[in-house]
């Protein structure tokens, strides 16, 4: 397991690299910032100031070993429009996203996971091919148009809701529903593949065989074995979730770090858009990597397969 973690963890550390790397660039070379700063235009001689303030002018690889040294000893940078820390600004924001994606995912396995089980169990009937057409559609279908409908049905039409910020327990309402719904959709799909093979299998078989009861089998013997490679598809869900939520804070309003960096991309506010894109990656990163942990402790063969 040592060994495995390891590997993981180097793997880890060059994917998060080779992010830096790509992000940094891809920003550097996107424009100047002061454009949005002086709309109306700044003279040579600012702009040169400005350049030396910020390390501008220095070569794209003296910008990038400045950037990781900063990194080093923690210090992600200051917003070129405010002047604040970076870490400050999203650290005030991370609150919101955290409460809004923690409740999104627990309806999600809530939901998703029974609903793709019951519809296994059920297959054929014409409840579970109608909830695996809902399913379908809800994870085809993008957050911010999940999100734009329900605002215009249950707060515009019906004025059930509240639409923009977290004031009052209400106001999760729909911005939870709306992040929930294409994972809700993902899991039970996923959910219903995994139950259908396992039902599938010679244990399954063997065990139906013997006279066992058919509770007793799907839950000891097709639930359990189901459960496993789900793990991993969870992980990808988790991922698909930290995306979701920049388009969802947008849609609603909310104080989180999603409208932090929807407004560092209008204004190319680099520091800013540069910890943003490597708190999202290290996020899935990390996550990945607690995935490919929990895979091998549920079934040791992976990691002799991988060994091997």
């Amino acid at each position: 397991m040592a060994r495995f973690l390891g590997w993981r963890l180097l793997r880890a550390l060059a994917t998060m690299l080779l992010v830096l790397l790509i992000a940094f660039a891809t920003l550097r070379y996107s424009g100047e910032p002061f454009d949005r700063m002086f709309p109306h235009g700044v003279t040579v001689e600012h702009q040169a100031a400005l350049e030396r303030k910020w390390g501008l002018d220095q070569p794209f690889w003296a910008q990038f070993a400045a950037y990781l040294r900063g990194l080093a000893v923690g210090d992600f940078g200051r917003s070129l429009f405010t002047g604040e820390r970076v870490w400050a600004m999203y650290a005030e924001r991370m609150p919101a996203t955290l409460a809004v994606g923690s409740l999104a995912l627990l309806l999600a396995i809530a939901i998703g996971i029974p609903l793709g089980a019951l519809s296994a169990l059920y297959r054929g009937a014409a409840g579970e091919r109608a909830a695996m057409g809902v399913a379908f559609l809800g994870y085809a279908v993008p957050h911010f148009v999940i999100g734009i409908g329900l605002i215009l049905w249950l707060g515009y039409y019906a004025r059930a809701l509240p639409t923009t910020g977290l004031a009052t327990p209400a106001h999760y309402v729909l911005p939870v529903i709306t992040l929930a719904i294409p994972m809700i959709a993902g899991l039970a799909r996923f959910m219903r593949a995994a139950m259908l093979d396992a039902i599938a299998q010679d244990y399954a078989v063997t065990a139906e065989s013997k006279g066992l009861a058919p509770g007793r089998i799907a839950r000891v013997h097709i639930l359990r074995n189901a459960m496993t490679p789900l793990i991993s598809v969870l992980g990808l869900e988790v991922a698909g979730l930290i995306n979701g939520s920049i388009f969802v804070e947008a849609v609603f309003s909310l104080p989180g770090v999603g409208r932090i960096l929807v407004g560092a991309v209008e204004d190319r506010d680099f520091a800013v858009l540069q910890f943003g894109v490597i708190a999202y990656a290290g996020l899935v990163v990390a996550i990945n990597l607690v995935v490919d942990c929990l895979y091998v402790a549920a079934d040791p063969r992976v990691r002799l397969e991988q060994d091997a």
